[in-house]
């Protein structure tokens, strides 16, 4: 991984780009008006280009670059405030003042959903396996600015930690959080939006394992809560009651601890 700055670049840009490149432990190097493919063809490595507004992920495998946005958070937030009915939120059954764990951050739309919920007094931690993504989201999450003031707190409040999940749940004393959450990557291919499917290639994809459950209710005081595609047989494998939803292309399940 190469970290360099966007095409037009500022003294600011060039700043940032370098504490980044400390950051993450990566090499710094200067655009000078080279192409992403040129700099592909003389660094054989992958590209974080630091940007005004934000920093993007060039695999050089290809697809387009995997940068932190709230992606379908905004549409989520919005219709929940209008007093719509929220799924993720009955499945998790969150409420003001309570403690979220989600252990397959992403792109943290979820989260996000749960720090609306949770408020002020409540806490959201993800965890994400990926280092980078880790770190784009992390920096996302305190950096973006939407037209929605509520939301922005909401995303400010969620801590991001690195690493593996089952790792850190087996750590963790018992009754940590009220509610601990699972988005595996589905096992069904569904039509993604463009904004989530590139995370296909470089989001963790180890198997939800008994063990893991097991210490994901011995962590959860309330509940634990998968989601997963319609047909996947997690949900009975692993002991969820499911939620179906008619027509959904996934449903939530829950144990509750």
């Amino acid at each position: 991984m190469i970290v360099t700055t966007a095409g037009r670049t500022t003294e600011q840009m060039i700043q940032t780009a370098r504490k980044v490149a400390n950051d993450l432990g990566y090499h710094y190097f200067q655009r000078n008006k080279r192409s992403i493919h040129t700099l592909f063809k003389e660094k054989q490595q992958d590209v974080l280009v630091i940007g005004k507004s934000r920093f993007e992920w060039y695999r050089i495998e290809g697809g387009d670059p995997i940068f932190f946005h709230p992606n379908t958070a905004a549409f989520r937030v919005k219709r929940w405030l209008n007093g719509e009915v929220e799924p993720f939120l009955q499945a998790t059954d969150l409420k003001e003042g309570m403690t979220f764990l989600d252990c397959t951050l992403g792109l943290a739309s979820d989260s996000i959903m749960a720090s609306m919920a949770t408020g002020k007094q409540g806490q959201v931690v993800g965890i994400e396996g990926n280092k980078l993504l880790a770190y784009l989201v992390k920096t996302g999450l305190k950096t973006w600015e939407s037209d929605m003031h509520q939301m922005n707190e909401a995303m400010k409040r969620i801590e991001v930690l690195q690493g593996n999940h089952q790792a850190i749940l087996s750590k963790l004393s018992d009754d940590s959080f009220d509610v601990v959450y699972f988005d595996p990557m589905f096992h069904e291919h569904i039509e993604e939006s463009n904004g989530i499917a590139p995370l296909r290639n470089v989001g963790v994809q180890d198997e939800l394992m008994e063990q893991t459950i097991r210490d994901a209710q011995r962590v959860a005081r309330h509940r634990v809560v998968l989601k997963d595609h319609w047909k996947s047989e997690r949900f009975e494998r692993l002991g969820f009651t499911v939620l179906k939803r008619k027509t959904a292309k996934f449903h939530y399940g829950y144990v509750k601890t």
